[in-house]
């Protein structure tokens, strides 16, 4: 493996830059026009939808259980029964291409957006976040709070009054990247778009590398199972690494993991990585640790049909897509933009 020493542990921890102003509607100079994506009529119906609309990538869950829905067209909660549009009141859906959705510890809500920076609710008011405030890039793809309560958008962190943006000078192996998960032990995982899976152990930087030295790139997902192994998908398969070997699971590869309540995990992503069938997948908690887990697909589609992944209260299983959201709660597939799903 490759190191990369840090040049000064307190260099990576210094901030600076200024906090953003509260703002009921963004400037228009900030944002980008979404219209390139959805013809009129498909903008018209998102402002007055009842449910997800668009694509959506990501779906989340808030401290009391409801969902929280991350679509190109608006950030929606859902309690059990309704939706709500979070952010019907600060932007039109023809700008906001949204991608990550995060309530924190405290109970705020971050909204991260393609191209228009990040917002965030604190339940009376929004305050929106731009380069021009501090943040590293107004394209942000990914949210992620770590343990003492900071909140990282990309190479953007926040510790609620200023960004600390991290570069290749501090000695990160790239300067767009993005945390994907701080680990039990207190190891942080980063990522990055097209770039290399590394891992930082609060002293160094450790680019990672499969048994022929080549290294993880694009990983879009990762957790920390239940026993502490770490499983990530990058553009070549599932991998599980439990502390010592990295192990190749399946050839799925894995745009969205999350373990249930009975071990099990749960993936979303391509089947094959040369091919455009896109799967919801379940490996079997009793074979997980074998070299070759048990898989069952779920359901199979076209490209970008599964993406953002989790498990509600409930145990049912919610998953994003190119159309919408949907639940599968065992036996049958929800999809709320349909008719059926609206009643």
């Amino acid at each position: 493996m490759k190191h990369i020493q840090v040049y000064s542990l307190l260099l990576v921890f210094v901030f600076h830059s200024s906090c953003g102003q509260n703002q009921t509607n963004p400037p228009q100079d900030n944002v980008k026009d979404n219209r390139g994506h959805y013809s009129e009529s498909q903008l018209k119906e998102a402002d007055t939808a009842k449910v997800p609309m668009g694509m959506v990538r990501n779906v989340k869950k808030a401290r009391n259980g409801d969902i929280l829905i991350a679509s190109y067209l608006g950030v929606f909660r859902y309690d059990g029964t309704f939706f709500t549009n979070l952010t019907s009141k600060i932007i039109s859906p023809r700008f906001s291409s949204f991608w990550d959705v995060l309530e924190d510890r405290k109970g705020n809500l971050w909204f991260a957006s393609q191209g228009s920076g990040v917002y965030h609710y604190n339940g009376k008011s929004f305050q929106h976040f731009t380069t021009k405030d501090g943040l590293a890039n107004n394209q942000n793809l990914h949210i992620y709070e770590d343990k003492t309560g900071n909140i990282w958008f990309g190479a953007s962190r926040y510790d609620g009054k200023s960004f600390r943006n991290f570069t290749t000078k501090d000695g990160f192996p790239s300067n767009s990247i993005r945390l994907l998960l701080e680990d039990k032990t207190g190891k942080l995982w980063f990522g990055a778009q097209g770039e290399n899976l590394f891992v930082y152990d609060r002293e160094t930087f450790t680019v990672l590398k499969n048994k022929d030295g080549e290294a993880f790139k694009n990983v879009w997902s990762i957790i920390e199972d239940k026993k502490g192994s770490i499983w990530f998908g990058d553009n070549k398969g599932l991998w599980r690494y439990d502390g010592n070997t990295f192990t190749k699971v399946s050839q799925r590869g894995a745009y969205g993991i999350v373990q249930d309540k009975k071990g099990n995990i749960w993936t979303t992503g391509v089947v094959n990585p040369n091919g455009n069938v896109w799967a919801l997948s379940r490996y079997d908690a009793k074979s997980l640790y074998d070299k070759m887990p048990t898989v069952t697909e779920i359901k199979s589609g076209r490209t970008m049909d599964f993406l953002g992944i989790l498990e509600a209260n409930d145990g049912s299983i919610w998953f994003g897509s190119g159309g919408g959201v949907h639940r599968y709660d065992g036996k049958t597939f929800t999809d709320f933009k349909s008719a059926a799903g609206q009643q």
